[in-house]
């Protein structure tokens, strides 16, 4: 006889075990048969660059964990102008549960791939879950203290100390353990230069040299454009004024 157990009824789903948003994102929150009742519902979904993932007051049936990739979410005024206001990588949610309308945008910053799965299964797993509830808190509170922090970025730090703490934020992301005294990290940036220069406050000629002077003074090697060596985290966190 197989004594095996079912990993329909007992154990985790066989698509969630290497799942970073099992393992590091909000998911981590759910047992087995929390996450067997969400993965039944849910849908892996393959985006390109530039695909709208969510629109700007678009009413919300669904959400979805980012299992790689970057989200960049803009806010838009009535006369087309646009604001880049966050990114999220994964393993983030991304979504605001209990919330009938979006209030930004999301689309894929470069080539995304997403976990997505209906509105109404996360929420009822939300009322039974005070685990996964409070894990969508800390995310949120998260990203409370990331746009407070970015609000002081855009409106006390200069050129430089701006095109270090993107970088630094990106870096910080790909290498959540990231140590000041790490030796090198690479990472391809997920935004163009005029889309960086949107998000810092800058031209794309003062976010160019600024990245010319880091590179000049070591701190990092720019290659191809947007593939960043990062060959000092300590003198990099230094420069961004933090």
């Amino acid at each position: 006889m197989n004594h095996r157990q079912d990993v329909h009824t007992s154990e985790v789903p066989v698509l969630c075990v290497a799942c970073e948003a099992r393992l590091r994102g909000v998911c981590g929150a759910l047992d087995a048969d929390q996450l067997m009742a969400l993965s039944k519902t849910s849908t892996k979904k393959r985006l390109e660059t530039g695909a709208e993932l969510v629109g700007d007051a678009e009413i919300i049936d669904g959400y979805a964990n980012i299992l790689s990739g970057v989200v960049k979410l803009i806010k838009g005024l009535p006369d087309g102008r646009e604001q880049i206001v966050g990114l999220q990588f994964a393993p983030d949610f991304l979504g605001r549960p209990f919330q009938a309308e979006s209030a930004v945008s999301a689309q894929a910053a470069t080539n995304v791939v997403l976990c997505s799965f209906p509105k109404r299964t996360l929420e009822a797993l939300i009322k039974q879950s005070p685990q996964l509830e409070h894990s969508l808190l800390k995310q949120a509170l998260r990203e409370l203290d990331e746009a407070r922090d970015w609000m002081l970025t855009l409106g006390r730090k200069n050129a430089l100390e701006r095109v270090a703490s993107y970088l630094l934020l990106i870096a910080n992301y790909i290498d959540p353990a990231l140590q000041p005294q790490s030796e090198v990290i690479a990472f391809d940036l997920p935004m163009s230069r005029l889309e960086i220069a949107d998000f810092l406050g800058l031209t794309i000629e003062t976010v160019s040299r600024q990245l010319t002077k880091l590179r000049v003074d070591g701190v990092i090697q720019v290659r191809q454009s947007r593939h960043i060596v990062v060959n000092n985290p300590a003198r990099l966190k230094t420069f961004s004024g933090c």
